[in-house]
């Protein structure tokens, strides 16, 4: 088994004359689709609409394959030459489509019998939800020469701080008890089993940040308030606003959720209080011991290990679920270890024409490694799911995003607790737990962090110190007395890529959105077995073309009140009078 990830079925290298013709090809296909938007017009609706729904696919399908081989040499390298000059000239090459977007979305927007038309033709069905929120969208969009004037000022601008972000993480040396190692490795330390170790880890990667801290508070400053600017120029509300819209997600929706996650905060404090105990601590845990195991359940897996065990868990599940584990780890689609000049943190990024998905992790051999490839399989999974829907409709937003991925550590999680003896289950309900604070305080505390610095840097400009009391603020107000105030962690924008998008803004709520979603979802998975698996797949699969509550509905689910919220909150609230009790 190889523990790199293999990009042959893209490209065989930049050398490979398959990639060389379709980066030669970029302004050519770019050329055909503008004629064809140019010539709509003198067509009638229906004949228009099928017109560039058949050339716009063909495109995406085209530039996916370039930008997704791009990306995935970047994210393991992010320091190879070859690489980020062949993304800087994608990506000015691709400037050139914001006018030709500009003019689509008007044409159809300007069609007044759109839904009208849909309806009684049965070749735009499918394009339903893809054209009507086109039309919806259009208030937004800005003359054709602005929107290109933005795009093309984005490039030196939000883009190139992002890649400032990545480099300087993924580049980053951190000096640890006389040696150097890379930033994904120290922050791995974090789930080691010495105290002494974790809390050197802690400090060392604290000071580490010390070097880049003023680089990033420049790119984070002016990648928000770029997002801020141009929120204001769409007539937007907010960038929380434009955020939601994006997600196809209610404002009702986010205030349920925060408000049941806001009256079950005191409860995860107790927990955290009660591992704090565990470890001796009196003021509540050191953020070096958030992460920190706990109970007898300090088994190590090799990497072949970790397969035979998702395999063994997901056997109850789903046969195609255990076949694309098999297709991930025997076909190299997962890139494993850690090493200088990989980003940190693990992903998965579909491969819709060759219908696959690559997976990124820093595996550390422990069972939360386990847990994140199972997480980065839902991903995959849910990707499995919309592999046949056309390319216009295989585009789900953030919320939906995190749900099929916060499902699978369910599965994961549930069938080691059942497995477990008295200490290991110990251990396992304080892992979930451990995991599941991570998606409610942590999450809360960077919803509360961003929203702050968007609201603040339209004033001032942020230094890395003011950033730094910010996160503080928001992780007291999220983990409360749960936490020790003397050892917080006051970099964690410094570390967290969520924050560097001047395209993405507040991915922070899908994660808590996804958690309780997912754990709403496999509840019900429980008490219908196997007649539930058909319902959750048409679920995924029609995550790209529904809204985030039309979803839910599919399997009765009402996201916009606070009950289905509490039950799942409920849920964990047992959990951890059950570690507590257990802790005792």
């Amino acid at each position: 088994m190889k523990y790199e990830w293999s990009l042959n079925c893209l490209y065989k290298g930049y050398e490979d004359e398959n990639f060389q013709k379709d980066f030669e090809s970029i302004d050519n296909r770019i050329k055909a689709l503008k004629e064809v938007v140019d010539k709509a017009t003198e067509k009638t609706h229906l004949e228009g609409l099928l017109s560039i729904i058949k050339e716009l696919e063909t495109f995406e399908t085209f530039v996916t394959n370039l930008y997704s081989y791009l990306a995935l040499r970047s994210s393991v390298n992010t320091t190879e030459e070859e690489t980020s000059r062949y993304t800087t000239i994608f990506q000015k090459k691709y400037t050139q489509m914001i006018p030709i977007n500009a003019k689509m979305y008007a044409y159809i927007a300007s069609i007044e019998s759109l839904e009208q038309l849909i309806k009684e033709n049965e070749a735009l069905w499918e394009y339903e939800f893809f054209l009507l929120d086109i039309k919806e969208s259009q208030a937004h969009r800005l003359d054709e020469k602005v929107e290109e004037v933005i795009g093309k000022m984005d490039l030196t601008g939000g883009r190139a701080w992002e890649k400032l972000f990545d480099y300087l993480t993924s580049t980053l040396k951190v000096d640890y008890k006389g040696d150097v190692v890379t930033l994904p490795e120290i922050r791995n330390k974090a789930n080691d089993e010495d105290q002494e170790v974790r809390k050197e880890a802690y400090e060392a990667e604290l000071r580490s940040y010390e070097k880049i801290k003023d680089s990033i508070a420049f790119a984070l400053n002016n990648i928000k308030s770029q997002v801020s600017m141009v929120t204001e120029l769409r007539g937007y509300e907010s960038p929380l606003d434009m955020t939601l819209k994006q997600s196809n997600m209610k404002r009702e929706t986010l205030d349920a959720m925060f408000s049941s996650m806001r009256k079950y905060l005191p409860k995860f404090h107790e927990y955290l209080k009660a591992k704090a105990s565990m470890l001796g601590h009196k003021n509540g845990l050191p953020w070096y011991d958030l992460t920190a195991p706990v109970g007898e359940f300090n088994k190590k897996y090799s990497i072949e290990e970790a397969k035979e065990y998702l395999v063994s868990a997901f056997s109850h599940f789903s046969e195609d679920m255990v076949m694309l584990i098999e297709r991930a780890f025997n076909e190299e689609w997962i890139d494993f270890l850690s090493r200088e000049g990989k980003v940190g943190g693990a992903f998965c990024l579909a491969v819709p024409s060759k219908k696959q998905s690559r997976i990124l992790t820093n595996y550390n051999y422990n069972f939360d490694s386990i847990n994140t490839l199972a997480h980065e399989l839902g991903h995959a999974y849910h990707n499995l799911q919309i592999e046949n829907n056309s390319s216009l409709n295989q585009d789900y937003s953030m919320p939906v995003a995190e749900t099929a991925s916060t499902f699978n550590e369910n599965v994961i999680i549930m069938k080691a607790i059942s497995e477990g003896t008295k200490e290991e289950k110990l251990s396992l309900i304080e892992n979930l737990l451990s995991n599941t604070t991570q998606i409610i305080c942590d999450i809360y505390s960077r919803f509360l962090f961003e929203d702050t610095v968007f609201h603040r840097c339209e004033e001032e400009f942020l230094t890395a110190d003011r950033l730094k009391e910010i996160m503080i603020q928001a992780q007291k107000e999220a983990y409360g007395d749960g936490l020790d105030e003397n050892y917080l962690h006051p970099y964690m924008w410094c570390c967290k890529g969520h924050y560097y998008s001047s395209s993405l803004s507040y991915y922070n709520f899908p994660y808590a959105f996804g958690g309780l979603f997912s754990m709403g979802l496999y509840a019900m998975f429980e008490e219908e077995g196997e007649s539930f698996v058909p319902k959750y797949k048409e679920l995924l699969n029609k995550t790209p073309i529904k809204t985030v509550e039309d979803v839910a509905k599919m399997v009765g689910i009402d996201l916009t009140t606070e009950d289905f919220w509490d039950k799942s909150l409920s849920y964990f609230a047992t959990l951890i009078d059950e570690f507590i009790s257990l802790s005792k």
